[in-house]
Order: structure tokens, then C-alpha cells, then sequence
């Protein structure tokens, strides 16, 4: 018995012993932790013939995988060094300037950079910029993706909308406007338009919106500053079902109505008897679609404003010319949208979905937003504080403290205060848009 004892207390002695040496071997580590390696990524931006590179101009660079982001800017050549742990990157960049009366734009992105320990610390990654000009004409707010029931049993989403906004100083005409979504529906969903990694319509300068559009039945002109409302779905007072809902009952709004075309009732129940006929749109389906209803996606549609040219969007619906189709399913029917035509755009993707896909080309959206649906949250575009607080009538009606917004404005309760906004447009959603948590016609 005493024998046992003292194996048992050497063994707990060499165990004591071992304990303090693994302790030691952990303060050692804990003083020198190994070093991370890290690789020089540079970015050379290629501006479009005309352009020179611009010094500060921000450049992002994003962790496929753990969805980080850094920011560097460029030197007087347009280059921009990262230095980033081995990963598969994406690049973006967003730029204005200001050439006399018109603003242009450039976007760009380019994803796919695998760093690895081969990596070539000379090598450059090469993002070619896209030129385009902004609008008079803007998406003000998106509402797509619901609310919850009251009864918790899950979500409502019959009740989208869209505002439009004239964020210039002249008036905005919308004869010809169109509305409508690019194939596929959703971010996530197969695209057939990818070859070898690249839309290869974006070449061709043409978008693929899907199934049908919608357009105003008369001609509208809104005032500098204006904004219209146009239920998407479900143009009643939704409230009187779901509180956190969309009361639609204004006789000043707009509703996708056409019952002749698209007969889903519950989608389109006959709208407020506020809202005067002459504010319903006009829908147009094009070839074979057999759909009931405009089917816009809760979760990550690509919806796109347009202008038809020269020919009316009825008769654009039926141009044999431009079709394309979502695989090869005559059901699947599209047309090809111009992108001269393209008046705005917002890109929305599936929340942290790895399969998600661009659908706009960079000079219509550069960027993109993610949504987290069916909550009663909305998109709603940045303010651009330089232009807002440029004018003198904003004197003491600008509301501060929106943390959600980058300018730190917050525009609705600033215009119930008689402000006259300016929004942000640099055709880049990553940076013109916020996720809203109410949306403003719950204001």
C-alpha cells in the first residue's frame, strides 16, 4: 500500500512538472505568436480613352469568405496596394467627378483574385472602369421583401412598392417610363447569361428584362425634389390586416392595376377607391408568358427604370427582335432592354448567399445591396450631404444622428421639415443605398 502511494504521488509530481513546462511553452507563444503572411495585391485602374487617373480615389477590397473589406487609395497612376492574407478577393471601385454641367461615373469590379503562397507579389490586378452619366430620375426607396403577420404565424408579401424621386433641379418628364426585372428573378438563382465567369450581354449593351413590364398609362411630370409612389402589389390599406404593413389608400399614389393581363387577385386585389383609374399602370407581358401576376422577387430582384426610344413600351413588349429567353422555355420570354435606355437600377442580393450573381452591367449598378426580408425593411437611397447642406434654405431643417445612413442625415424626418434632399447617385447601390428598418411610408 505505501509503495502504491509513493508511484502515485511520482506520478503526480511528473504530471505537475509537465503542467508547468506546457505552461511555460504556452507563455513563450503567447509572447511570440506566429506570423500571419501576408501578399501584396495590387489594384491598376483602366480608365475609359480620355480619362486620366486620379490621386485618393477609394478602392475596396473584399474577403470572398469571411466578407471583410479593406480600403486603400490610389497614387497619381491609379494604383492601389493591398496587403491581404491568401483568400479569394473581390475588387470594386466607385468614382464621380464633375465635368462642367454633367456628372460622370465610373464602376468598376472584378472578383475571382485567388491569393495563394504562389502569388507574384508584381503582378497587378487590372479593374476596367465603366463610364456612365446619372439621371434627373432616381429609385428614392425599394420595398420588396414583407413584414411579419401580427398573429406570428410568418410573412406578408403582398404589399411591395417603389418611390420614385426627381433629384434635379428640372422637371422630370416619365412619358415612355418603364418598369421591370432582369432575368433570373433571384441573385442566387441559375443564370444562364455567364460565359467563362462574364454576362456576355454586357458586351452587347443590352439587359434581359424578364416576362413583362409596366408603364404609365398617361404621361406624368414630376417637380425638382418630387417623389411618386406606385404600389407594386396589393394597393389597399394593408394595415387594416397586418399593422406592420403599407396603407395605400392616397389618392396621390400609383398602382400596377391590370387585371386583364395579370389576374392573380390576391396580388392585385381592386385598389383603394382613393387612388383614381388614371393612376393605374398598364402591364405588358411578353410572348407566351402564361404568369398571372408580376412576380417580383422578396428576397433579390435586379429591378431596373427605363425610357423606351422611339417606339412606345407596348410596342417595345411586342418586338420579336429583342427577344431572349431564360434557357429555352418559351414561357421564359425577355426582351432586351438597351442600356442607353436605363434610367436606374438596383442590384439586390440574397443575404449571405455564396451563390449570388450580378445581373446589372457596372454602368447601370456597379455595386449591389443585401435585404433582410419579410422583417418590413426597405432600401433607401444615401443622402449626398455636400449637395444637401450646399443649400441655403436647409439652414436648421436638417435632422442629424441617422447612424444608418453614411451622411448621417435623416431624410425623411428632415423633409417634414421643409428640407429639399439631394441623394446620392453614383450608380453603385453599395454605396447609394442603406437597409432601412421601417419603411417610410410607415413614417
Amino acid at each position: 500500500m505505501k509503495q502504491a502511494k509513493v508511484r502515485w504521488s511520482k506520478l503526480l509530481m511528473c504530471v505537475i512538472a509537465l503542467a508547468f513546462t506546457f505552461a511555460g511553452y504556452s507563455c513563450v507563444d503567447d509572447n511570440k505568436l506566429p506570423e500571419v503572411q501576408t501578399y501584396q495585391v495590387k489594384v491598376q485602374l483602366a480608365y475609359t480613352e480620355g480619362y486620366a487617373p486620379r490621386e485618393g480615389v477609394s478602392v475596396k477590397l473584399k474577403n470572398a469568405v469571411t466578407n471583410t473589406i479593406s480600403e486603400q487609395f490610389t497614387d497619381a497612376t491609379g494604383t492601389a496596394a493591398f496587403e491581404a492574407i491568401a483568400g479569394v478577393y473581390e475588387v470594386s471601385v466607385s468614382e464621380t467627378r464633375t465635368i462642367g454641367l454633367n456628372k460622370i461615373v465610373f464602376n468598376g469590379t472584378k472578383s475571382g483574385i485567388i491569393v495563394t503562397t504562389a502569388w507574384d507579389a508584381a503582378a497587378t490586378a487590372t479593374v476596367p472602369l465603366v463610364e456612365s452619366k446619372t439621371n434627373q430620375l432616381v429609385i428614392k426607396e425599394l420595398y420588396n421583401g414583407g413584414c411579419q403577420k401580427d398573429d406570428g404565424s410568418g410573412s406578408f408579401t403582398g404589399d411591395q412598392y417603389v418611390i420614385l424621386y426627381n433629384n434635379s433641379d428640372q422637371p422630370a418628364s416619365l412619358e415612355n417610363l418603364a418598369f421591370g426585372y432582369l432575368f433570373p428573378n433571384t441573385s442566387q438563382g441559375s443564370n444562364n447569361f455567364y460565359v467563362n465567369g462574364t454576362l456576355y450581354y454586357e458586351a452587347q449593351g443590352w439587359l434581359p428584362a424578364g416576362y413583362a413590364i409596366w408603364a404609365f398609362r398617361e404621361n406624368v411630370t414630376l417637380a425638382p425634389g418630387e417623389q411618386l409612389v406606385v404600389a407594386i402589389q396589393g394597393a389597399v390599406n394593408n394595415t387594416l390586416t397586418y399593422s406592420n404593413s403599407i396603407n395605400f389608400a392616397n389618392p396621390a399614389y400609383y398602382a400596377m392595376y391590370d387585371p386583364e393581363i395579370f389576374a392573380h387577385a390576391t396580388a392585385y386585389p381592386a385598389p383603394a377607391e382613393v387612388i383614381p383609374a388614371s393612376h393605374y399602370l398598364k402591364a405588358y407581358k411578353f410572348a407566351n408568358v402564361t404568369s398571372t401576376a408580376w412576380a417580383l422577387s422578396v428576397t433579390s430582384p435586379a429591378f431596373i427604370i427605363f425610357r423606351t426610344e422611339g417606339i412606345t413600351p407596348g410596342e417595345f413588349a411586342v418586338d420579336m427582335d429583342r427577344i431572349v429567353l431564360n434557357g429555352t422555355s418559351a414561357s421564359q420570354a425577355g426582351r432586351k432592354v438597351p442600356v442607353e435606355w436605363v434610367v436606374d437600377g438596383i442590384e439586390i442580393y440574397a443575404k449571405g448567399n455564396a451563390a449570388n450573381k450580378k445581373r446589372l452591367t457596372s454602368t447601370i449598378d456597379g455595386g449591389y445591396m443585401e435585404l433582410t426580408n419579410a422583417q418590413g425593411h426597405t432600401l433607401y437611397r444615401n443622402v449626398d450631404k455636400e449637395a444637401t447642406e450646399a443649400i441655403a434654405s436647409n439652414a436648421g431643417k436638417l435632422v442629424e444622428g441617422y447612424a444608418a445612413d453614411p451622411s448621417g442625415i435623416d431624410a425623411e424626418a428632415s423633409i417634414k421639415n421643409g428640407a429639399y434632399i439631394i441623394y446620392k447617385d453614383t450608380n453603385n447601390s453599395t454605396n447609394d443605398f442603406h437597409e432601412r428598418s421601417k419603411a417610410s411610408l410607415r413614417n
